[in-house]
């Protein structure tokens, strides 16, 4: 059967964002998106993760055993994870630094997991490589559209750079951390509706056109 890219990239992205549509990976959303880079480091973490080891498990889909694979898919993952702190602790160690313990957190990532069972332990490599990779871009895009709303707000700032002296405290507090999430799921949800509402608007007005033609 033929790999429909384009749906994966899709659902990653927009239709199944794991942060705003799913509401996964809520802790380091919520902790982390004070500062926009925070969301593209933790998002590029998790992206590496979630490519590696939906790989890795779809590789071994049909060698590792039913009644184990939550086990072995934790395994998988906290082996990347490993791979990942290495690295950032080595050649990106501010980075490294402001994740903090959400780091290795990112082996019990709700994200990760339920890829690796609901996706790549039933498809080809490819498709749960690419899976992978738009779920982890839809994660990065929402943390890092967050961390900038928060980063302006709460402290007149934009990646580290200031922009003016105006400055809201709240946001760079835990309940603004809060009232941003609901705000950009409000958002996101409306958004989504009205799309869905205009191609179903546009389906039955192609069908009463082949109806009319018939």
């Amino acid at each position: 059967m033929k790999t429909d890219f384009k749906k994966i990239a899709t659902d990653g992205i927009i239709t199944n964002n794991p942060t705003l549509k799913l509401v996964l990976g809520t802790c380091p959303t919520l902790a982390l998106t004070t500062m926009a880079m925070n969301g593209i480091g933790m998002g590029a973490a998790v992206t590496f993760v979630l490519i590696c080891s939906n790989i890795l498990v779809s590789l071994l889909r049909k060698v590792i055993p039913s009644k184990v694979r939550i086990p072995a898919f934790v395994l998988i993952i906290a082996t990347f994870v490993t791979i990942v702190r290495l690295l950032l602790d080595k050649f990106l160690p501010d980075i490294y630094e402001s994740l903090g313990l959400y780091l290795p957190l990112i082996v019990v990532n709700c994200i990760i997991l339920a890829r690796a069972e609901s996706f790549a332990s039933k498809n080809g490599v490819l498709a749960s490589a690419a899976d992978g990779l738009f779920m982890g871009l839809g994660f990065t895009i929402a943390l890092t559209l967050m961390g900038a709303v928060r980063e302006v707000l709460g402290s007149g700032a934009l990646f580290g750079i200031k922009l003016w002296d105006f400055q809201i405290g709240f946001f760079a507090q835990s309940s603004g951390a809060f009232f941003t999430y609901g705000v950009f799921i409000a958002l996101f949800a409306f958004a989504s509706n009205l799309i869905a509402n205009k191609r179903r608007k546009l389906s039955a007005k192609q069908v009463d056109n082949t109806k009319e033609v018939q």
